[in-house]
Parts: C-alpha cells; sequence; structure tokens
C-alpha cells in the first residue's frame, strides 16, 4: 500500500506542472511532466510486480 500512495503524492505533485505545460505552453514544465509519466510508469510497474507477487503466494 505504501507504493500506492507514493503513486498518488507524484500525480498530485505533478498537476502544477502540467497546468503550466498545457494551457501556459511552459516547455520546461512539459519536461518535468514527462519525468514524472516516466517515474509514475516505473512505480506502477513496481505495483503490479508486487501484486502479482501477493496473489500467488496466497495459493
Amino acid at each position: 500500500m505504501e507504493k500506492f500512495t507514493k503513486l498518488k503524492e507524484l500525480l498530485a505533485s505533478v498537476e502544477a506542472d502540467a497546468d503550466k505545460f498545457y494551457n501556459s505552453g511552459n516547455s520546461a514544465a512539459g519536461t518535468r511532466v514527462r519525468k514524472a509519466m516516466q517515474d509514475l510508469k516505473v512505480l506502477a510497474q513496481d505495483i503490479r510486480t508486487e501484486v502479482t507477487e501477493k496473489k500467488n503466494s496466497a495459493k
């Protein structure tokens, strides 16, 4: 559950940069959004792996 909480926090933290990029055209904010999306992808994969391991160990 800890990783899921980190995922939610990361998504919330990138919201301001996404707004700056899409509404103000700030390209530096776009770079920060791209980095955060990559971090989200890695974290989501870690969560998937953890869930699979927990599910399979219950059998």
